[in-house]
C-alpha cells in the first residue's frame, strides 16, 4: 500500500492555515519534527512553492516510504535520521540557526500502527516491539518481563492514566514466572482476565491504556517532548510559528506549560514600566486547545483524540 493511499494526516486544513503567514516569506524553513508519512510535509511544499523543508523521523522505514512521496520535490525536502529533541544538532548540521515554521505530529503514525508486526496495535497479534527505531532501545515485552512490579505500576498509572494498573501487573508478573510475554494477544488476553466487569464496560478496548503506556516507555516520548519543545521554541524565528498536535492529556499539558510559559509576562509586580527582558516572547494563537471537526472524526477516526495548539515567536530571546 503506498504511503499516500494510507496515510490521512490529522487537521491538515487547520496546520496549513496556522503556519502560513510564516511560511510565505521568502526563504522560509520548516521543520516536520515527525515526518511519518509525509502527509503534513507533502501538503506543506504544495502549497508553500518557495518553502524549504526539513523532515525528521527516528523511523527508518517511515523515511523510506516518506523519501518516496517526497522525491518530486527534490532538494527542496531533506530527510533526517533522528528524534525530533535532536532538532538543535540537526539544524546545527545543516547550518540553520533558526526557521520559519515547526510542526510536531505526536504519538504513533499510521504506518506503525497498520504494520502488524510491529506491535503497536492491540487489536492484532504481533510480536510486542513497540519500537519506533527498531535498531536501538528497549521493546515492550522486555519491559514487561524484565520491570519490577512497582516500576510497571508507575509506568501504566502515568503514562496510560489506568485506574487498575496495580491488578494488571499482579496478572502481568504471575504470567510472567509462567512464561515470558513476546506477543500482544497474550498481553490483551491477560488485562482482560485482570480487570473487573465494572472497568470492561467503559473506555474502548481494555488493553488500550496498557499499550499506551508501553509504548511511551519504550521511546521516551514524554522526556524526548519535555527537550524538543523549548528547543523548537529557542529555534524558531521571530514571526515563526509552532503547531502542535498531541493524542492524549500528558502531552497537551507538557505542550500548553511551555507555550504559557512563553507568553506570560515575567516582571516583578509593581514595575511601572515592563522592560522588554520581562515581556512574552509566544504569542497564543490557538484559544486552548483546538479540537477536530465532527467531520474529520468521521473521515479519519484517528484524529478522534487529537489536541491542537499554535504559537508565534514575537520577540528576540533575552
Amino acid at each position: 500500500m503506498s504511503s499516500e493511499s494510507r496515510h490521512v494526516p490529522v487537521m491538515l486544513q487547520r496546520c496549513l492555515d496556522l503556519l502560513a503567514p510564516a511560511l510565505q516569506e521568502p526563504g522560509a524553513v520548516v521543520v516536520d519534527c515527525t515526518l511519518g508519512l509525509g502527509g503534513h510535509s507533502e501538503a506543506m511544499l504544495r502549497r508553500f512553492p518557495q518553502v524549504r523543508l526539513i523532515g525528521l523521523d527516528r523511523d527508518k522505514e517511515a523515511l523510506r516510504l516518506s523519501g518516496e512521496r517526497l522525491a518530486p520535490y527534490g532538494d527542496r525536502a531533506t530527510l533526517v535520521h533522528a528524534v525530533y529533541d535532536e532538532l538543535p544538532e540537526v539544524l546545527d548540521r545543516l547550518g540553520i540557526p533558526t526557521v520559519q515554521g515547526i510542526l510536531f505530529d505526536l504519538g504513533v503514525s499510521s504506518m506503525q500502527l497498520d504494520e502488524a508486526d510491529r506491535g503497536f496495535a492491540y487489536a492484532q497479534d504481533a510480536p510486542l516491539d513497540m519500537r519506533m527505531d527498531q535498531t536501538v532501545g528497549t521493546s515492550a515485552a522486555e519491559v514487561l518481563n524484565t520491570y519490577p512490579p512497582g516500576e510497571l505500576v508507575r509506568i501504566l498509572r502515568a503514562y496510560g492514566e489506568e485506574k487498575q494498573a496495580k491488578r494488571i501487573v499482579a496478572a502481568i508478573v504471575r504470567e510472567r514466572e509462567k512464561e515470558p510475554f513476546s506477543r500482544s494477544a497474550r498481553l490483551v488476553e491477560v488485562i482482560r482476565d485482570a480487570l473487573p466487569q465494572a472497568a470492561k464496560r467503559t473506555g474502548g478496548n481494555p488493553a488500550k491504556r496498557t499499550f499506551q503506556a508501553l509504548r511511551i516507555e519504550v521511546n521516551g516520548e514524554l522526556s524526548v517532548l519535555e527537550r524538543a519543545i523549548p528547543a523548537a521554541v529557542e529555534r524558531i524565528a521571530v514571526g515563526g510559528r509552532i503547531a502542535v498536535l498531541s493524542y492524549h492529556s500528558l502531552e497537551d499539558r507538557l505542550v500548553k506549560q511551555v507555550f504559557a510559559a512563553g507568553a506570560a509576562n515575567t516582571a516583578p509586580p509593581g514595575l511601572p514600566v515592563v522592560p522588554e527582558k520581562y515581556q512574552p516572547k509566544l504569542k497564543l494563537l490557538t484559544r486552548g486547545a483546538e479540537l477536530p471537526t465532527e467531520e474529520e472524526i468521521a473521515e479519519n477516526r484517528r484524529a478522534a483524540p487529537a489536541r491542537f495548539r499554535g504559537v508565534e515567536r514575537i520577540r528576540e530571546a533575552n
